[in-house]
């Protein structure tokens, strides 16, 4: 070849690359930012002196709404606690029916007392719950459920959380219904609720408790609305896009029968659009009991306070008991809820039926309910579950751990020197030297190239706000352990995901498995990690993995099995093996798919990375839970809403690249 052809050969490649241009001359920018960090110190760390103190000021003006603010007829402070009260009165008339019973009494000395409702009772309601919204092998899953609770001697802890679920998940789904027809009927509100629900939904659950804490003490009634806060965007989001999906000729006959605004709304819309929102309500019930343990730390007590305290003691049967109560509760009240919302509509019966035909589910239940308390009168073994018939594993668990510590000692302490004198900490001192001036720009860079100017933007601002407050470090300690967490959590899921996607047998053993990984609650990781590797990064990053793989193995196995069949097929008439198959036409065709399932990891391990807190860390999660300690509300804040920062730089940043590659391969 020529000089002038190998010339023009160059020309022509870096015309049609010039984003590789860009990011060669931002790194060897970096490259030499780096390298005068003496003389520009500044451009390397950022400056104490810069640092603004928004901490500060959101504690001041905390402190100034709860002391000084003055509404004319009550002050703040007591609205909040008048709020507390009205609350409390729901909660403690669920706990007296569920785990404390009532006593009236004018008299101190002839008191009258009303037990609460039996074990059998319960099981029997929630069977035939089960049997009303399914068949009878979701009657015998939920009565199962909540038959462990009584065997294992978890009742009455679960019953203090049942109670607390009862009038949280009602209050999070008309709140969140009301807010969600509001965004529906007026997208300007909408705009301004978007944000606002990113924020909610990505700030870690540990940074609500702080300002609850400020303004509504400690107690049961501040868990519950930590709990509703939590819970409630997902309800928010459904109820849009439910509404939105209605077919616009249900509408318009609506409108043709002469229907007003409002009758339309409650009389067509929501009846059309009910699959839709008993998803939400799904959403809400989940979220709720995620909810349980941290909302303890505030006084929730329950199954919450059982797991928190077995962490704190390191006792790991119990723990792991408890743990186990909460994810069948949540198997319990998951499934008559997507029961519930799969049913069909009921059939048009005859008015002549009687009101006892028309309800022999409702009839059931309190059947057994009244059977139940007439039998406890001379049974009490009946009302209360006797101590002496309960079953615990926790001794098997103790031993099991104790066994591994004592024999395989030496090897888990060899594979845990290795990673984090090889792995962990090259890689946490290699991103606290980075130039935060020059992550800002290559943040902005990759928005650009992926989104344009406003993501660019956008991420450089969320950036820059996290350099601004001071948490620049911590958030480096957050993105060295959330990206390894969520590397070593692909390379284990990716393959996993594709394993299950090829193989239906496979596929249904996994389904089973990250089921029951995604309803453990999150602190049930901790003590096994904490009991086979003490505290530190390392044992927070096992436990991360643990919790945030279930995305990365889904999301490959839905992304693997959505690509058409009639790609594979041609792809096996031009002979094909099943591997070229595999790595040339599924993987590529999957990979946007996968990255949502590595976004979705991303989340969860931001998510759990305060929660690791308990366990050593130096990170922003650290600074979330030292400020719930000190009820610091602007610390917990500022350092909460860096970590959402983090997860919506990520999470816009790959949703754009997934967005793009999927109008690039045709399948948007």
């Amino acid at each position: 070849m020529s000089v002038t052809g190998s010339t023009r050969a160059l020309r022509d490649g870096a015309r049609l690359n010039p984003w590789l241009a860009a990011w060669l001359a931002a790194l060897v920018a970096t490259l030499l930012v780096y390298q005068l960090r003496d003389a520009w110190p500044w451009a390397v760390r950022y400056p104490r002196a810069w640092n603004v103190p928004l901490s500060v000021w959101i504690s001041d003006f905390m402190k100034w709404l709860i002391n000084d603010f003055d509404l004319g007829l009550f002050t703040f402070k007591e609205l909040t606690r008048s709020l507390s009260w009205l609350l409390d009165w729901p909660l403690v008339t669920a706990k007296g029916l569920l785990s404390s019973g009532f006593s009236f009494s004018s008299d101190p000395s002839a008191s009258i007392v009303v037990e609460r409702v039996s074990w059998v009772a319960l099981i029997g309601v929630v069977a035939v719950m089960g049997y009303k919204a399914g068949n009878w092998r979701l009657a015998l899953l939920v009565g199962g459920c909540f038959g462990y609770l009584a065997v294992f001697g978890q009742w009455d802890s679960a019953m203090v959380t049942l109670s607390s679920i009862v009038i949280a998940v009602p209050l999070g789904v008309a709140l969140g219904l009301f807010v969600g027809i509001a965004g529906f009927r007026w997208r300007r509100f909408e705009a301004a609720i978007t944000p606002i629900l990113d924020l909610m939904q990505t700030v870690p659950v540990f940074a609500y408790l702080v300002p609850i804490l400020f303004l509504f003490g400690f107690g049961p009634v501040a868990a519950m609305i930590a709990t509703i806060i939590y819970a409630t965007p997902p309800m928010v989001r459904v109820t849009m896009l439910a509404l939105r999906q209605v077919p616009d000729e249900v509408v318009e006959f609506g409108r043709m029968a002469g229907c007003t605004s409002r009758q339309l709304l409650w009389k067509v819309q929501i009846p059309s659009a009910q699959p839709g929102l008993m998803v939400g309500v799904n959403q809400v019930i989940m979220l709720s009991l995620n909810m349980v343990i941290i909302a303890s730390m505030i006084g929730a007590g329950g199954l919450g306070f059982d797991v928190l305290s077995s962490l704190r003691r390191l006792s790991i049967g119990q723990g792991l008991e408890a743990g186990i109560a909460i994810t069948l509760l949540a198997i319990a009240l998951d499934r008559l809820s997507q029961a519930f919302a799969n049913r069909p509509p009921p059939e048009h019966r005859r008015q002549e039926l009687s009101w006892a035909a028309r309800h022999p589910y409702l009839l059931s239940a309190l059947g057994i309910l009244v059977v139940a308390w007439a039998i406890g009168l001379v049974w009490p073994a009946m009302h209360i579950y006797p101590e002496t018939l309960e079953i615990t594993t926790g001794a098997f668990w103790e031993e099991l751990v104790e066994y591994i510590n004592v024999n395989f000692f030496d090897e888990l302490e060899a594979v845990k020197t290795w990673l984090l004198l090889h792995v962990l900490i090259p890689v946490k001192r290699f991103l606290l030297q980075l130039p935060w001036v020059a992550v800002i720009a290559l943040l902005a860079l990759a928005g650009f190239q992926l989104g344009g100017w406003r993501l660019a933007l956008l991420v450089a601002c969320l950036a820059g706000f996290i350099a601004v407050t001071g948490q620049w470090a911590k958030s480096m300690v957050t993105v060295y352990l959330c990206g390894l967490s969520v590397m070593f959590a692909a390379l284990i899921g990716v393959p996993v995901g594709i394993w299950a996607a090829r193989n239906e047998r496979a596929h249904r053993v996994v389904q089973v498995v990250i089921d029951t990984l995604q309803t453990l609650p999150s602190f049930v990781y901790l003590i096994p990690v904490v009991m086979l590797f003490r505290v530190g990064d390392f044992s927070a990053m096992i436990a991360i993995v643990a919790y945030a793989v279930a995305p990365a193995v889904r999301y490959t196995d839905h992304g693997i099995r959505q690509v058409p069949p009639h790609l594979i097929e041609a792809a096996r008439a031009m002979g094909c093996t099943r591997r070229q198959i595999l790595w040339r036409v599924q993987i590529p065709l999957a990979l946007p798919e996968i990255m949502l399932g590595i976004n979705q990891t991303i989340m969860m391990a931001l998510a759990m990375l305060v929660i690791t807190a308990l366990v050593g860390t130096r990170d922003l999660g650290q600074e979330v839970y030292i400020a719930l300690t000190k009820a610091d509300t602007g610390r917990g804040i500022v350092a909460g809403v860096s970590v959402a920062f983090i997860a919506i730089i990520a999470d816009r940043l790959i949703a754009a690249w997934a967005t793009r590659r999927k109008r690039e391969l045709g399948l948007a």
